[in-house]
């Protein structure tokens, strides 16, 4: 071992079983086992065969393992100790893959192994946030066998010697701490000083007698974490010594005299504690308890407290011996442990309440069945007692636009603050905004979260948290999810998170089922719109250029992104591009074609306009025309939508919209038959037979399994006209599937 290892603190039980925690395959948890509980190096490890693995003990079962000589060590190697149940992992894993007894455990190097054990440190440290373990080596747990051995279980060195394969001991001497002072006196001290043994009692060693008192005062010197306190008939303190004052601060003189009460919490003394344990004591003849002591500095202290009653030779009560044992570190750990699994299950119960929300979701059938479903999936059960769902428009009649379960949908008024835009202002006026996060720290669709205390004059729900989360898809808002929670440390930073993805979850659904709706209905309202707002940059750049845009066709690149093709007229593309450079919601635009009439332009849209935020309320446009700073859309939508909330939505973004007018029609359905027989009558013989020929040919396969040259010879023809005839009919083809009847008609 080097001198860096030796000053290096050896792993703690509970960062050996992070470790092996992180194990995530049966070889990578017998691997650190055999390191940390065996004692074994990798390259031993590597050479270690199933039949080195013998049974030395029949009752109980005891096992060892003859561990081969490896690298430069002579002779014939070494034994070492084997745990019963690293044995039957042992024996587990070589059954399940098959190994004889001949064959080696683990068929990989000595170097894979070590960095088989690398590998599962550093998982444990990113998993239990542990970084002092992304470091641990298969010598640092070979370092823990012999540090646990020798300090924490006290084994003969000699055995650890042998069992762990060292050539000296001089090798362990870096596992043994140093004494204190204490330690050092108490270890002789007990040696020179006189005893009365009681019959029968020795020193195994020097042949002596020990006392129990020796024994007592030996055990109490071996930490400041024992004390033996006593106290008169009435609870008076009447001795003290080294290991109460080490434990609790006093010193004798400070102390002796005063009443057990002292080294109770105020709110204990208050309580009656100190004289009601003095009395259980000596009516049952002792009791044991645990609590909070308070030491002379006024820090607290966890202990377990045994008091049991002292009798003189006439069996009179002559006071009490108090033994206590401080256990702040246990009680940490534990309370650590606690906390950290109450927070998991918090975490999971928000994870399983975001699933139940995911299978609501895809059993809605429309905008009311969506927001029912998650508000229903949201309260049934931990981590939320109740959930609401206020849409953006509003109606007089609370029941038409607020969705609500576990609470009633009037209450709500009284619950939200004025800030979030409902309500009657009652709940506490600390809202709190914070932006969701991903989990690697960067923003996440800027989405706020708004919590806020229900305040006490909501006797009910006072000091309830809320939360409240937008229903979001692109830039349109549907309304406000809200949630109501009695838990202590609810809405934390992975929480919110949480709630951001279920509000653009919940967004994306809506938007869904509009979508799907509007496909699936045999009726359709069509709508004109007029768009006047000085947001839209077609409104805009039309009244500055005294140009006229007709859109041709909309392609949606991204949930932020479209790409608008249209045709532009009265003004050259030049002056449009100019205005486009200047407005941050224009990506991008170039000139297709120039046409006698005009030119055909594509533009790059990131951000708002009237026609997508239409489409994201499910609505289909069919028609835009912007002339004089005035754009005119004719859409459709559902017959069964709700038509104000979409106007109104489309007004959230752009006020100067208004619906100028809407009639039904029915929807024109066009069957696949009717699509063939359209698209045969546009298409000719030629190019018919070049599209056959390729298809069935494999030319559009991928990879290829004919080349535009081998269709062409397989024809007749040249390739260039094997080319000229699969364009103009794939043209054809497109057109057809995207351009609805009317187009068509007008582009013949």
């Amino acid at each position: 071992m080097t001198a860096e290892a030796a000053d290096t603190a050896p792993l703690s039980p509970r960062q050996y079983e992070f470790i092996l925690d992180a194990a995530e395959t049966y070889r990578e948890g017998l691997v650190v086992r055999c390191c940390g509980e065996v004692g074994l190096r990798p390259a031993e490890l590597a050479a270690l065969t199933v039949g080195d693995i013998e049974q030395v003990r029949i009752d109980p079962p005891r096992y060892v393992v003859r561990v081969p000589a490896v690298g430069d060590q002579e002779g014939t190697g070494h034994t070492a100790y084997l745990p019963t149940r690293v044995e039957q992992e042992a024996r587990r894993y070589a059954r399940s893959n098959g190994l004889g007894a001949d064959d080696r455990i683990f068929d990989v190097t000595a170097r894979r192994l070590q960095m088989l054990v690398a590998e599962v440190a550093t998982r444990a440290s990113e998993r239990f946030d542990q970084p002092a373990l992304a470091d641990v080596s298969s010598s640092d747990l070979r370092r823990y066998f012999a540090h646990r051995a020798l300090v924490d279980r006290d084994i003969n060195p000699r055995a650890v010697k042998a069992a762990g394969g060292w050539r000296s001991f001089e090798a362990l001497e870096s596992y043994f701490p140093t004494p204190t002072d204490s330690e050092l006196v108490e270890a002789f001290d007990a040696v020179e000083r006189p005893s009365s043994p009681r019959p029968g009692a020795s020193n195994a060693r020097s042949g002596r007698p020990m006392s129990d008192d020796s024994v007592v005062r030996l055990l109490l010197a071996a930490s400041d974490r024992y004390a033996l306190v006593r106290l008169d008939e009435e609870g008076y303190v009447e001795r003290w010594n080294r290991s109460a004052a080490a434990l609790f601060g006093y010193r004798a003189g400070e102390i002796v005299g005063t009443h057990v009460s002292a080294f109770y919490t105020d709110q204990a003394v208050e309580d009656g504690v100190p004289e009601r344990t003095l009395a259980t004591a000596l009516e049952e003849s002792g009791i044991e308890q645990e609590g909070w002591r308070v030491h002379r500095d006024g820090s607290r202290v966890r202990a377990t407290e045994v008091v049991s009653p002292l009798r003189d030779d006439r069996g009179r009560h002559d006071g009490y011996a108090v033994f206590v044992r401080d256990i702040s570190t246990h009680h940490d750990e534990l309370e650590a442990v606690r906390s950290e699994r109450a927070a998991l299950e918090r975490q999971a119960a928000v994870a399983r309440r975001y699933r139940a929300v995911t299978r609501g979701l895809l059993d809605a059938s429309d905008h009311e069945a969506v927001e029912a479903a998650a508000c229903r999936a949201l309260a049934d059960g931990q981590p939320y007692e109740f959930s609401w769902i206020d849409r953006t428009t509003a109606t007089a009649d609370s029941d038409g636009w607020r969705t609500t379960s576990g609470v009633d949908a009037g209450m709500i008024d009284r619950l939200v603050p004025a800030e979030w835009g409902r309500g009657t202002g009652d709940g506490d006026s600390a809202v709190v905004d914070s932006e969701a996060t991903t989990e690697s720290g960067g923003s996440d669709t800027d989405t706020p979260i708004a919590t806020t205390v229900v305040d006490r004059s909501v006797e009910e729900f006072a000091g309830t948290e809320l939360a409240g989360v937008p229903l979001t898809y692109g830039d349109t808002t549907y309304g406000t999810l809200g949630v109501g929670t009695t838990r202590e440390d609810a809405f934390t930073e992975s929480e919110r998170r949480w709630l951001a993805t279920i509000g653009r979850q919940t967004g994306y659904a809506i938007t869904a089922v509009r979508r799907r709706n509007l496909l699936l209905s045999d009726r359709v309202v069509e709508v004109d719109i007029r768009c006047q707002d000085a947001s839209s940059f077609f409104v805009e750049a039309s009244r500055r250029c005294g140009c006229r845009f007709e859109l041709d066709s909309l392609v949606p690149i991204s949930e932020s992104t479209q790409l608008y093709y249209l045709r532009l007229a009265d003004a050259p593309p030049a002056d449009v591009f100019d205005l486009a450079a200047a407005d941050p919601g224009i990506e991008d635009c170039r000139l297709l074609e120039t046409e006698p009439d005009g030119w055909r332009i594509e533009v790059v849209v990131e951000g708002s306009s009237p026609t997508r935020t239409l489409t994201e309320y499910g609505v289909t446009v069919r028609e835009a025309v912007t002339d004089d700073g005035t754009t005119t859309i004719t859409a459709e939508c559902a017959a069964e939508a709700d038509l104000r909330t979409i106007l109104e939505g489309l007004q959230s973004v752009f006020p100067e919209s208004s619906l100028i007018g809407k009639r039904e029609a029915e929807r024109a359905v066009q069957t696949a038959r009717e699509f063939r027989e359209g698209l045969e009558d546009r298409l000719t013989d030629k190019q018919v037979a070049a599209l056959r020929a390729a298809y069935f040919g494999g030319y559009y396969d991928w990879p290829r399994e004919s080349t535009a040259e081998e269709v062409a010879d397989a024809m007749g023809i040249s390739s260039p006209t094997l080319h000229n005839h699969l364009r103009k009919g794939q043209h054809e083809l497109l057109q057809t599937f995207f351009d609805d009847p009317s187009e068509t008609e007008r582009h013949e």
